[in-house]
């Protein structure tokens, strides 16, 4: 038996590499002769720029920065050469990731992107002429406003003062957009965003009110944060003539998605469509019997280019069955059964703290992944009765 192991990191906990060997160990227990295929996935969020980077044989670079909570932090970008082209890779979960805000202080209306501008400078001061940015995981609702201060944008209240935006909570305050200062080499640098193409910034569908829950906004936080970046994509329909409210990928790490199209004439891609440039795996699901993919939470968002259902698309062609292990089954996670995931378990089979969750999730992906091989093991035990008895 041939089984590819695709998982994605499990956010805050573990890493895709790490999901993938827990997974291995447990289907090694029920057989240690059978074939695995151990593919991490990233998918622009914790662990794009080493994997990248790792991938290309570049380097990882270290730079303090600006971090979602407004505290100096130790960040990196990766540079690599390929063809006469020296690209840097930021990846907006190692600056202003969720990982990065302590529990006590998630606030989207207080966190700030500034940060990331932070990076995109560093990577202009090392003379690179591409710039990949992978976008996931982040702890910030800013519509990239901090981000773009970092790059030298200002903006005005009604008064014509300078504003310092701190969070997605001080957006209303902006009356005015100046971006005459902007660094200039930006002009003469690609940018590429890896980001979910289904998230947008506005609406009722808009990142407010889907995802800063999650970030720790009560609901009426998420209101008034969606009320907020709908006055900044009016500002920035205004003085760039840009509209960010719905556009494709907008919504992405908190409308930073939204910040990069208005201030960087950034392109943005689904961000599958990048990883695929850098991670192959139809080869390796070719001639396989199963793949087992992973993720930290299985919901009704999954099949919205998260990696279970991309993996579950590409298998699905190729006419591999896939099984998803998750940490969690949210809301709608059914919905996972249309989008080609044949089946899906989670590691916690009982209620447990968070806290407890996390400390013993590789053991749990491991077992879970024991209990899947085994289970369809039984499959074919029950077949093999089915086919004698059809025969005698």
């Amino acid at each position: 038996m041939k089984i590819v192991i695709i998982p994605s990191g499990f956010k805050e906990c573990l890493s895709a590499e790490e999901v993938a060997a827990s997974m291995d160990l447990g289907v090694r227990r029920f057989d240690p002769y059978v074939q695995t295929v151990m593919v991490p996935m990233i998918d622009g969020g914790e662990g794009f720029a080493e994997t990248i980077v790792k991938i290309k044989k570049g380097k990882l670079i270290s730079q303090e920065v600006i971090g979602p909570v407004h505290d100096k932090i130790e960040s990196h970008f990766g540079i690599y050469e390929e063809n006469g082209i020296k690209t840097a890779v930021i990846e907006m979960a190692a600056v202003a990731g969720l990982k990065l805000v302590p529990h006590a202080k998630r606030n989207p209306l207080q966190t700030t992107t500034f940060g990331v501008g932070q990076l995109i400078k560093a990577a202009l001061d090392a003379k690179v002429t591409h710039i990949l940015i992978g976008c996931g995981d982040s702890g910030t609702s800013d519509g990239g406003a901090g981000m773009a201060q970092a790059l030298g944008v200002r903006f005005h209240d009604k008064q014509q003062q300078v504003l310092d935006i701190s969070g997605g909570g001080d957006l209303p305050q902006i009356a005015y957009i100046d971006n005459s200062d902007i660094d200039p080499r930006l002009a003469n640098v690609q940018i590429d965003v890896a980001c979910n193409w289904h998230n947008i910034l506005c609406g009722d569908k808009g990142v407010a009110r889907v995802f800063a829950p999650q970030k720790g906004a009560s609901p009426e936080e998420v209101e008034q944060l969606a009320y907020n970046l709908e006055h900044y994509a009016q500002l920035i329909w205004q003085h760039k003539g840009i509209d960010v409210r719905t556009a494709q990928g907008s919504g992405a790490s908190g409308g930073l998605g939204a910040g990069l199209l208005a201030f960087t004439e950034a392109t943005l891609h689904p961000r599958f469509e990048i990883i695929m440039q850098y991670i192959q795996i139809e080869e390796h699901i070719k001639g396989a019997d199963l793949v087992l993919t992973a993720e930290g939470c299985l919901d009704h968002q999954t099949p919205n280019g998260k990696i279970p259902a991309e993996v579950a698309r590409i298998a699905g062609y190729l006419g591999v069955p896939v099984i998803a292990i998750t940490g969690t089954i949210g809301e709608g996670a059914s919905a996972n059964y249309t989008s080609g995931i044949a089946a899906y378990t989670s590691i916690i089979q009982s209620p447990i703290s968070l806290e407890k969750a996390m400390k013993n999730a590789s053991a749990w992906i491991a077992d879970s992944a024991e209990t899947a091989v085994r289970q369809i093991q039984v499959g074919y035990q029950i077949a093999e009765r089915k086919y004698k008895r059809e025969i005698v």
